[in-house]
C-alpha cells in the first residue's frame, strides 16, 4: 500500500514498465489509455491513504470522482489499494476486481475478469492472489481463496477453490494442469 510520494513513484513506475510502456517513445506513451489510468490509481492511492488533514477533504472527494469517471470510460473497477505494485493490464476492456481483493506484485491481468466476493458457505470473502500471477482473458476467480505466488491461471477459467502451490490451472471449475509456473508471461 502507497505510503509516501517515493511509493506513489515507485509504484507507477513499476505498472509502466510491467506493461511495456516504458518501452515506448514519449509520444506513444502518453497516447497510451492505461499510462493515464496507472498514473490516476496510484495518485488517488497516495491521495486517500497520506493526505487526511481537514483541508485534503475536497481535494480528495475530486480526485475520487476523476478516477471513478477514467473507470467508467474504460469498464474497468478496480479499487484503489487491491494491486501491488506491477500492476499490468494487457488490453482496454472489462475488469471486475472487488475492494476487499487483496492481489501481489507484478500480476498481469487480461480483459473480461472477475476477481470477486462469494457469500458462499465456507467460501466468505475475497480472494488473495500472490506475488507474479497471469490472470489469462475471461477468468473468474471467487471467494475466500488463496492463489499461490508464480500461478498462471488460463483463459475462461473458473477458480473457486485455493490452489497453494505454483502451477497452472485453468478449466470450470479450475484444476492443475500443469507445474508451469509464470515466467514466460511476467516482466523480470
Amino acid at each position: 500500500m502507497i505510503q509516501s510520494k517515493k511509493d506513489y513513484k515507485e509504484y507507477y513506475y513499476h505498472d509502466l514498465k510491467q506493461t511495456g510502456i516504458l518501452n515506448k517513445k514519449w509520444h506513444n506513451r502518453i497516447s497510451d489509455r492505461r499510462f493515464k489510468f496507472y498514473k490516476m490509481l496510484r495518485y488517488t492511492e497516495y491521495y486517500n491513504n497520506c493526505k487526511n488533514k481537514w483541508y485534503h477533504k475536497i481535494p480528495k472527494k475530486i480526485i475520487n470522482i476523476r478516477y471513478q469517471k477514467l473507470c467508467d470510460k474504460y469498464q474497468w473497477t478496480i479499487p484503489i489499494n487491491v494491486f501491488d505494485k506491477g500492476l499490468a493490464i494487457v488490453h482496454v476492456g472489462t475488469i471486475v476486481v472487488s475492494g476487499d481483493a487483496k492481489i501481489g506484485k507484478n500480476c498481469r491481468i487480461h480483459v473480461c475478469t472477475n476477481i470477486g466476493n462469494a457469500p458462499a458457505k465456507g467460501k466468505d470473502g475475497a480472494p488473495r492472489i500472490g506475488d507474479n500471477v497471469y490472470i489469462g482473458p475471461g477468468a473468474k476467480i471467487f471467494g475466500g481463496i488463496t492463489i499461490a505466488d508464480n500461478c498462471v491461471i488460463g483463459a475462461n477459467a473458473v477458480v473457486n477453490k485455493s490452489f497453494l502451490e505454483t502451477c497452472t490451472i485453468a478449466g470450470v471449475p479450475a484444476k492443475k494442469i500443469s507445474d508451469n509456473d509464470s515466467s514466460l508471461y511476467i516482466r523480470s
